[in-house]
């Protein structure tokens, strides 16, 4: 675990006493890679913006149980795993997969992009992510969830084992598999 700066540990304690304003601070350092990694989890930016949503709210009302046993990031990233599983699971109820799923994809690749400028951004690369967008949402919930969190976040294997409590040779397990479906999936894209 990386020890959180003495500026974030008051912050912390501060928004444990009841104080908006370091908790506000707190979501402001946050909010980037929460709303990111909804996106990844969910598969789109609706349903990322709700779970990003939830998922501060729900942070504020526990906020007095953060123990400080790891990071404050992980265990925000805990609780959008969380969102973003049960996001998903009422989707998948009220819903069958829908056509307008890889218009959606479309959408959300130039989005995970955006940090390049539109003009670089070329026909290859969007098409990747479509590919990565698609292969991802195939995965199962757990499997995307420590994709996600060993290649966005650089999670430790230790970390995402406590996150999701489970075991490290369940959380290797499980990693091993999203990148065989993944390589698999995108191999026609690197063979051209």
């Amino acid at each position: 675990m990386i020890a959180p700066d003495e500026n974030e540990i008051s912050l912390i304690v501060r928004a444990q006493r009841g104080d908006e304003k370091a908790f506000e601070e707190l979501v402001k350092k946050h909010d980037h890679s929460v709303l990111t990694f909804a996106l990844y989890m969910t598969g789109n930016r609706l349903d990322a913006e709700d779970v990003y949503q939830e998922s501060f709210l729900r942070a504020f009302k526990r906020l007095t149980g953060f123990r400080f046993e790891s990071s404050f990031k992980t265990w925000l990233l805990s609780i959008v795993v969380r969102q973003s599983i049960n996001m998903r699971k009422k989707r998948r109820l009220r819903q069958v997969l829908s056509l307008n799923r890889q218009e959606e994809w479309e959408n959300e690749a130039s989005l995970l992009c955006s940090d390049q400028d539109e003009a670089e951004q070329t026909v290859k690369t969007k098409e990747m992510m479509q590919l990565l967008g698609k292969s991802l949402n195939r995965l199962t919930d757990r499997e995307r969830a420590i994709f996600c969190l060993k290649n966005r976040e650089n999670l430790k294997i230790r970390e995402i084992a406590e996150l999701l409590d489970c075991a490290e040779g369940t959380v290797k397990n499980l990693l091993f598999r999203a990148c065989r479906k993944l390589r698999q999936e995108m191999e026609p894209y690197f063979r051209d």
